[in-house]
């Protein structure tokens, strides 16, 4: 699948993208299919908000028990002062998480697919297996902000095999908060590794006392509707608010080796669908 060369960049700058991989059709079978997931939820349900500014030490039950389930987390601007949503439900939520790869058909039949398995063994996981999966909506105006990370904080394995599969449904530009990412950080020490304890607490422990890169030298990776962006573990990576009137729907799967030893501190127990 990938060729030499795609596999050298990568291994040289940590991500690597394939434009507009997947045609209109299947990205739109995707988004339909997360719309659907949306008009179902009862907003009432929860008020559970994803922000990674202050929610590493502080994830609720809501969060925690959401990695074998599909569930909706609100835009942290979602709500005004009464705690009542600031526009219309489609538009306040953050994401789905974290099993639409099991449970969900339509997202099942795209991560499974053998394209998928052949992009991660080409980039050398062996035995991939998918941990997670997430669509994202990054909505217009209240779109937040995502801070500098690494994926290998969240899917901690001996030795590091997690790499990130983002799929763009809709175009990503600076625009609308499309991802940015370290120059040279293929090989950037792993910084932090989060944590969660046998209680139910969580912690962001600090590995490495290094400072995370100036935004100002990131790299934006602008890309296409339809386009795949590969980038391993470590590889830190941030996208700014959106502010704009446009959306930047995308989907990602987490995906390690099966090879490795899975933390038992990662915060995620499910089981992993093995491709």
């Amino acid at each position: 699948m990938l060729s030499v060369e795609q596999k050298q960049l990568y291994e040289n700058q940590g991500y690597l993208v394939l434009p507009e991989l997947f045609n209109a059709n299947q990205i739109s079978a995707l988004k339909t299919a997360a719309m659907r997931i949306v008009d179902e939820f009862d907003p009432e349900s929860t008020r559970s908000i994803f922000s990674t500014e202050n929610a590493d030490t502080n994830r609720d039950q809501y969060f925690l028990t959401s990695d074998d389930k599909v569930r909706c987390f609100f835009e942290e601007d979602a709500f005004n002062a009464d705690g009542e949503l600031c526009q219309e439900k489609q538009l306040s939520i953050n994401k789905i998480g974290h099993a639409l790869h099991m449970l969900v058909p339509e997202f099942k039949q795209f991560a499974s697919a053998d394209i998928i398995k052949q992009i991660a063994m080409d980039l050398g996981v062996e035995s991939p297996e998918i941990r997670q999966s997430m669509y994202i909506f990054k909505q217009p105006k209240i779109g937040g902000v995502v801070r500098w990370h690494q994926d290998a904080t969240y899917f901690y394995t001996s030795p590091l095999s997690v790499v990130t599969f983002w799929f763009a449904i809709e175009d990503a530009t600076l625009e609308n908060g499309c991802l940015q990412v370290a120059p040279d950080g293929a090989n950037f020490p792993l910084k932090e590794q989060f944590k969660r304890y046998p209680d139910d607490t969580t912690g962001l422990e600090q590995l490495e006392d290094i400072e995370w890169p100036d935004e100002s030298v990131a790299t934006p990776v602008e890309v296409k509707a339809g386009s795949l962006v590969v980038f391993n573990g470590v590889l830190p990576h941030f996208s700014a608010a959106n502010r704009s009137a446009k959306s930047r729907h995308a989907f990602t799967l987490h995906i390690t080796s099966a090879n490795t030893h899975y933390s038992e501190f990662n915060w995620l127990k499910a089981a992993p669908l093995s491709l």
